[in-house]
């Protein structure tokens, strides 16, 4: 499975092959001071990111912008680098100002989209969404846009057409949808029809891309790709709030920088593609009706991350588990109200044996799945294979 940085590390190469056969470079002109306006990325002879917006020429707008980049910082207190940033954006929604950089930060190897207001004639940046794939902006064709009561997005050259979350075309303007009605904390699908280039002879008729709702707070950036719809059918009916909690498997996994913690920018269990679900089968917990055990998995900036959920027969609300890196054996916390479990699971494999310690109590066991209480003192699973032993320890929660 290509990981997201890995195509993120491809499509940075082909700009720069693209840049170079092209001859192209930042706009001419442009005082060295200042962000550029637009993006220097091509596909082929097309301008992938054009300026944008009535104030895209206006110099005086252009040097404000700058300067509230400039003084911006992301939440590890490193800067944009401003000669590979540009301004995507500048001009009006709503009757009210509005400019959205992309904000190169090499300190934290990140993407961030930057979006700015304006108060008298300073601007400010207002909100700042991370994305941690470097390349991001070479391949991303829709960019999300907050506003006070719905969401609209910028969209790259080559987006022919791009449908909202009820599937019909969204009316847009130098590059700006309309607003869009997308709930709080509910995922929805936009997918957009791309058009030929060199980079895509034949053109996209399906790039689809979730929005993971409203509430997605800054810095984790709020739109996740699903290239093949199995994102859309795994958070059908999921609370995105309650996923993207810091006990939850979007939030539960912090960013480190180094030998610390850094909380406040985006978690390394944050989604960025590849978000899928597989059923366990169904465990009676309790002595009640028998409820659904799923497995989700997705694509982080660090590798595959998996958690596991449990539906209740009786139609209540899931429940999650945190984050748990993929690996041969996984272990998840399932904080089931009144009685609190440990899940094991590894994908079924013969030669494969897997030992609880002496006495555990096994409420469910079945090839590739164990359910045990959680202990209330660290224990110590294995699996062993043919030529390697496998351990995980749950449990003093």
């Amino acid at each position: 499975m290509a990981s997201v940085r890995r195509r993120g590390t491809t499509a940075t190469a082909l700009l720069t092959l693209l840049l170079a056969a092209t001859g192209c470079g930042p706009v001419a002109g442009r005082p060295t001071a200042d962000l550029r306006v637009g993006y220097d990325s091509l596909d082929g002879p097309l301008r992938v990111w054009p300026a944008r917006g009535d104030l895209a020429r206006d110099a005086s707008a252009t040097a404000a912008i700058t300067a509230a980049v400039r003084d911006w910082r992301s939440p590890v207190d490193d800067r944009a680098h401003l000669p590979s940033s540009g301004i995507l954006f500048a001009g009006e929604a709503d009757g009210t100002p509005l400019a959205l950089v992309a904000a190169d930060v090499p300190g934290e190897s990140a993407s961030w989209l930057l979006q700015l207001g304006r108060d008298g004639d300073r601007w400010r940046v207002e909100h700042g969404t991370e994305y941690t794939d470097p390349g991001y902006l070479v391949y991303a064709d829709v960019l999300p846009v907050r506003t006070p009561a719905s969401r609209r997005y910028l969209t790259s050259a080559r987006v022919e057409r791009l449908l909202g979350p009820d599937g019909r075309a969204l009316a847009v303007a130098d590059g700006l949808t309309a607003p869009v009605a997308v709930p709080a904390c509910q995922a929805v699908e936009l997918t957009a029809t791309l058009r030929p280039t060199r980079s895509l002879p034949r053109g996209r008729a399906a790039d689809r891309v979730l929005d993971l709702g409203t509430a997605t707070a800054d810095p984790r950036y709020p739109l996740v790709r699903d290239e093949t719809g199995s994102g859309r059918r795994a958070l059908d009916g999921l609370d995105t709030c309650q996923l993207a909690d810091p006990r939850g498997p979007f939030g539960s996994v912090p960013r480190r920088l180094g030998d610390r913690d850094a909380p406040r920018s985006a978690p390394e269990s944050w989604p960025m593609a590849k978000i899928a679900v597989r059923s366990l089968g169904e465990v009676t917990l309790g002595g009640g009706d028998p409820g659904e055990l799923e497995q989700l998995t997705w694509e982080s900036a660090t590798g595959t991350m998996t958690a596991v959920l449990y539906r209740p027969a009786d139609g209540g609300a899931p429940v999650f588990s945190p984050a748990d890196r993929s690996t041969t054996l996984q272990a998840y916390y399932l904080p089931v109200p009144g009685q609190p479990l440990a899940v094991l699971s590894w994908r079924t494999n013969r030669d494969a044996s897997f030992a609880a310690p002496p006495g555990t109590q096994r409420l469910v066991e079945r090839p590739g799945l164990v359910v045990v209480p959680q202990p209330d003192r660290k224990q110590t699973f294995s699996l062993a294979g043919t030529e390697k032993t496998w351990y995980r320890s749950v449990g003093g929660r």
